[in-house]
């Protein structure tokens, strides 16, 4: 058998599968509209689709063809166009953007080159190199910001660009609601994944007290009831700075949410549709999701123990992959990689549980957890201090576990996200916690 690490052919199999992968979801989310809704700006919280196209290319060529091949620049007159810290999103449609069909000309002609770089590549002689890792980080960043055009589609108005199968029904969800979760030292992040991200590494023992997690995410049906409740017009299940910002902008619900008479509808890729009770409560910040827990006498999990939940497996005292275990996710571990438009019910994908019988914490939605985002004990930024360390501090909140508009190679037990505490646009629910001490 070969090693996925180790061995150059393998190697070169994974990062061509993955890179194919991720060009043609591009083309999906970029070709199923016309002209005016790439170039339009849907949200001001996002770039137009086509800045997001000659981006993706750009990065590409900045670290395939220069940083690994030494190639000379194809046009470096754009690259400020196209770099994300000097251009905030809100004045990219202002810039002398590349039109949608020469973006596409520009995105093909670097791929083009780069696969010859990866057949050509030795995975040898740099960090950057070892395992295939520029590659990795390459169809990575190619999926992340695919994930936020399918966003940008969720933003745009008019009739649906998109379609795909629901998920499978699922029996309503009879298991416990909540599982204990045993304290101890477990093993956090990682050192061997081989295309982990910066802020992934480097692995470290970490001690956590025993504590009680959700065994689902929160459901729609459970956040109506904090609505009903008056949860958005009580101040005292808010932190100040949440508070203020509901009463700012007057949210009373989810974000896409509207009450019709005596039902809650929801907007999801120009389709209205009733709230579906069993679904993962999706599009909701992290105030939201911090007030949901105190209204509910809970908490959000820290991420140490969102990450103990999901890989740490008692009866070896490892820590795996994923919570089903090492293998790569398959499509009855987690509802991944756009293959459905929505969060599949709660209880969905058995096969997917974790040791402790914690469900769905890959997939369906992103979870927040408690804590800011923040360095891991002997970090280092690699291979540029732009993806991970400019972030760090109080002013974001790490999300885990990814969604359903997450492709799998850049989704893992590891894999850390972050945004600000007011971000609503994202595909972000959340799961409850509380210690067991309180029991």
């Amino acid at each position: 058998m070969t090693d996925p690490v180790t061995d150059p052919e393998a190697v070169r199999e994974r990062a061509l599968a993955t890179l194919v992968a991720a060009r043609d979801r591009t083309a999906l989310l970029t070709g199923c509209v016309e002209e005016p809704d790439l170039i339009a700006q849907h949200s001001p919280l996002m770039s137009p689709l086509v800045w997001d196209l000659a981006h993706i290319g750009n990065q590409e060529e900045l670290w395939l063809l220069r940083a690994v091949a030494g190639q000379e620049a194809i046009r470096p007159e754009i690259d400020s166009l196209y770099d994300a810290f000097e251009h905030p999103r809100a004045e990219r449609p202002r810039l002398p953007l590349l039109p949608p069909e020469e973006a596409r000309r520009y995105a093909a002609e670097v791929r083009s080159r780069a696969l010859d770089v990866l057949e050509a590549a030795a995975f040898r002689g740099s960090r950057l190199t070892e395992a295939g890792f520029a590659f990795g980080m390459v169809a990575q960043h190619e999926q992340q910001h695919d994930e936020t055009m399918l966003i940008t589609h969720q933003l745009r108005t008019g009739p649906p660009a998109l379609t795909a199968p629901a998920p499978d029904p699922v029996e309503p969800f009879t298991g416990p609601a909540e599982v204990l979760v045993p304290g101890g030292p477990f093993t956090m992040g990682t050192s061997t994944e081989p295309w982990a991200l910066d802020n992934e590494r480097p692995a470290h023992r970490r001690e956590v007290d025993a504590f009680f997690l959700d065994t689902t995410p929160v459901t729609n049906a459970a956040y109506l009831r904090f609505i009903e409740d008056g949860g958005y017009t009580e101040p005292r299940w808010w932190a100040p700075e949440g508070w203020d910002h509901v009463r700012r902008h007057g949210l009373s619900a989810p974000l896409y949410w509207r009450r019709d008479g005596g039902q809650w509808l929801r907007r999801r890729f120009g389709v209205t549709e009733v709230v579906p009770p069993g679904e993962p409560v999706v599009h909701v910040s992290w105030y939201e999701a911090d007030a949901y827990a105190r209204w509910a006498g809970r908490r959000l999990p820290t991420e140490a123990e969102w990450e103990k939940a999901a890989r740490h497996d008692p009866a070896s005292g490892r820590s795996a992959r994923f919570p089903w275990g090492d293998a790569d996710p398959g499509p009855d571990h987690a509802n991944l990689g756009q293959r459905h438009l929505r969060p599949a019910p709660v209880g969905s994908y058995p096969a997917g549980r974790s040791p402790l019988g914690v469900r769905q914490l890959i997939g369906d939605v992103w979870e927040w957890t408690s804590s800011d985002f923040a360095p891991y004990p002997g970090f280092r930024a690699f291979p540029y201090r732009e993806y991970s360390e400019v972030f760090f501090g109080p002013g974001h909140k790490v999300l885990r576990g990814g969604s359903f508009a997450v492709d799998a190679v850049a989704c893992r037990g590891t894999f850390r996200n972050w945004d600000l505490p007011v971000r609503r646009q994202i595909f972000s629910g959340f799961r409850t916690a509380r210690s067991a001490e309180v029991a």
